[in-house]
């Protein structure tokens, strides 16, 4: 009888990342940060958004923008709907 336990603890879903550069990034870079977008702002900045697995993968995503030389100016983790649903009180 060796039942294996199941824990939610253990499979997280991804959660959606903000990253903002200083300086533009081109398409071509968009391969290297895969799953996340790549948006060019008018402000001279770059936007990474998409889903990060975990903190180990989100360290990766940091690695890569240490690597390129652009000041990393925001790293912002996105609330998701189902989270602030569960955070209203009556």
């Amino acid at each position: 009888m060796s039942a294996t336990p199941t824990s939610t603890a253990d499979h997280h879903e991804p959660e959606l990342y903000q990253i903002r550069l200083k300086g533009h990034l081109d398409d071509r870079w968009a391969a290297w940060f895969e799953g996340l977008t790549l948006t060019r702002e008018d402000n001279g900045e770059t936007l990474l958004t998409g889903p990060v697995v975990d903190q180990a993968a989100l360290h990766g995503v940091l690695r890569k923008v240490r690597d390129l030389g652009l000041p990393l100016l925001l790293v912002n983790r996105v609330r998701s709907r189902q989270t602030d649903a569960s955070e209203v009180k009556d």
